[in-house]
């Protein structure tokens, strides 16, 4: 029987909790780490009436035979970071037939356009074969991938890493490119619609210096910094957020060598460094994000033991 598409309603959240709570069941059983909190229905629920009450947010659900079998929920991020854009979140889709997700988006998807925002994004879950499978027909490819895994408690610290100072701002602080660099070039191409505040990043780096519950760690190399990984807390993190962020893990949230040191066991040292510190401070796991088209991430990450989680599927429309 053929799906009946109409606008989301508040009538529509329960039977959408009970959806997506299903959808993180799954998830959860090829991802333990994930949160355990989200299988319930009332915890879903609220992931899903937190993005529908979001400002600008656009709704809908799938009725077949009289009952809700899926529903999509998409808004806007900031235009100055992403460009024109509309966003289905981690919990802002889920459909007992992944193929209802295709007349879900298709009915969101032309007031976007007419406002102009050509740049969707949507969260999902890396193991729903069924689902990515929907995104990838609707012309949505993979940008991003957001990855965990256990944190190695037997880790120990390795000569060469050390906490970063204050002395070592200016360092850290001309780092900052490289990341950028690598991005902008081929065959990622992920260039930032906004430009690197210099004034405002020495202020971020110093106060992430002086933080005692995040770790900014430095390798050295012939006396100077030569790499840096830095570690917070995942309840710190703006982008590891809802069905992603579970009570006790820590968030991977910068890595960068200079191209001196790679391949010499400069990264490899950091991320020894970085379980030596997350065990010391109780976390049980670990989470990373990268771009799948940045080659060098793409393989250094998952060679270090990081199961994706969550896939960002992008689509621009010219």
């Amino acid at each position: 029987m053929r799906i009946e598409v109409r606008p989301f309603e508040e009538e529509h959240l329960p039977a959408a909790a009970v959806l997506l709570a299903e959808r993180h069941r799954c998830h959860r059983a090829a991802e333990p780490l994930l949160p355990a909190a989200y299988e319930a229905a009332d915890a879903a629920g609220g992931e899903i009436e937190q993005l529908w009450r979001s400002e600008d947010a656009d709704g809908a659900v799938a009725v077949r035979d009289g009952r809700v079998v899926g529903y999509l929920i998409g808004g806007p991020r900031d235009d100055t970071i992403w460009g024109p854009n509309a966003w289905v979140e981690h919990a802002g889709h889920a459909a007992s037939d992944p193929e209802d997700v295709r007349d879900l988006y298709a009915a969101l998807a032309r007031a976007w356009f007419d406002a102009g925002r050509t740049r969707h994004f949507a969260l999902v879950p890396a193991s729903d074969q069924g689902l990515v499978d929907a995104w990838f027909r609707l012309s949505f490819g993979q940008q991003q991938a957001y990855a965990v895994r256990e944190v190695d408690t037997e880790a120990r610290w390795p000569a060469g890493v050390r906490h970063a100072e204050l002395r070592d701002v200016d360092a850290l602080l001309s780092m900052a490119p490289l990341v950028e660099q690598v991005q902008n070039d081929a065959p990622t191409f992920a260039r930032r619609v906004n430009a690197l505040d210099m004034d405002e990043l020495r202020a971020d780096i110093e106060d992430e210096v002086r933080r005692g519950d995040w770790a900014s760690l430095v390798f050295e190399s012939d006396g100077a910094v030569a790499g840096s990984f830095l570690l917070m807390p995942v309840e710190k993190s703006e982008s590891v957020v809802g069905l992603a962020r579970a009570p006790g893990h820590c968030y991977l949230a910068w890595a960068a060598t200079v191209p001196a040191v790679r391949g010499t066991g400069a990264g490899l040292a950091l991320m020894q460094a970085a379980h030596a510190w997350a065990g010391e401070q109780g976390h049980t796991a670990m989470i990373v994000d990268w771009r799948v088209a940045n080659l060098f991430a793409s393989r250094f990450w998952p060679r270090r033991g990081f199961r994706p989680a969550f896939l960002r599927m992008s689509r621009v429309i010219p």
